[in-house]
């Protein structure tokens, strides 16, 4: 191993032991810190070490390759990005989940529902993403649109579960109180069921964001347009461009963190009063 292996390795030893005293440190602004020194170590010992061990682009290119490789892309990456993330994905998962919410309220005011529909739910999500893909390109073609169904069927179910028990958190002494107060079922439902469902609620539909990327990007690979990150990654892959796919890859993980964190901030100000929010 040359140089650069050794260098990556002392870096790697250094970073570790100045994240383990920063964490322990306790500073408010040792959570952030920790995170990007974390992460920039990661990237060293990557470059160091596939530098050093003269390890072919084509089974892992180093990080400065991809990053050559991602800004000579930036208008392809982002035709792929919209056409994956901003069509495919972000109308499945507003759809799937703003239906999974009303079906959810629907199946708390009906038990037999819940009886019936909870049940078969847990089966389609049971059922693997290769298998109901291909179905749902040949419904829908092989535009963005199919792509929505494939991320629809990927975040209904876990968004509704979560809602469900969200609104069956409540306990019998509020539901008195209500009922002390006159408060009719859709009072109940919009100021005491409902504010108590929002982390249940959250807790689903951060799950979600990560399920309708993993969807609408598997589904690609069963039919697109000549567009599309899964296209793409599939597509050079056969061309052996793998400083592509790993740009590829960066874009879907900036995008998924976008998106959680998006998540977390409305959530923080819609369940502001939540145990779990307070400092």
């Amino acid at each position: 191993m040359s140089w650069q292996g050794w260098a990556a390795i002392v870096f790697w030893v250094a970073a570790t032991l100045v994240n383990i005293r920063v964490a322990n440190s306790g500073a408010r602004w040792a959570r952030p810190f920790v995170a990007v020194l974390f992460g920039v170590t990661l990237l060293v010992l990557w470059q160091g070490l596939v530098t050093g061990l003269n390890v072919s682009p084509v089974i892992l290119p180093a990080p400065s390759a991809i990053a050559a490789r991602f800004a000579e892309s930036l208008p392809l990456l982002w035709g792929d990005f919209t056409q994956t993330i901003l069509k495919g994905a972000l109308a499945g998962y507003v759809i799937g989940c703003g239906a999974a919410v009303l079906v959810a309220i629907m199946v708390d005011r009906f038990p037999f529902l819940q009886r019936g529909l909870l049940p078969v739910g847990n089966f389609v999500a049971a059922l693997p993403i290769v298998g109901i893909a291909p179905i749902l390109v040949m419904w829908f073609g092989f535009d963005w649109q199919s792509k929505a169904a494939v991320v629809v069927v990927m975040v209904f179910f876990p968004v509704l579960v979560n809602m469900v028990a969200g609104l069956a958190a409540t306990d019998a002494l509020q539901r008195d109180l209500m009922r002390t107060y006159s408060a009719s079922n859709r009072e109940t439902l919009l100021k005491l069921r409902l504010p108590a469902a929002m982390p249940f609620l959250f807790n689903g539909l951060k799950i979600a964001t990560t399920l309708a990327l993993i969807g609408a990007i598997v589904a690609e690979f069963f039919g697109s347009p000549t567009r599309g990150m899964g296209f793409r990654i599939s597509t050079a892959v056969g061309q052996l461009d793998l400083p592509l796919v790993w740009a590829e890859i960066a874009v879907a993980a900036l995008a998924g963190s976008g998106f959680f964190g998006i998540m977390t901030v409305i959530e923080k100000a819609v369940t502001f009063w939540h145990p779990s929010q307070r400092s």
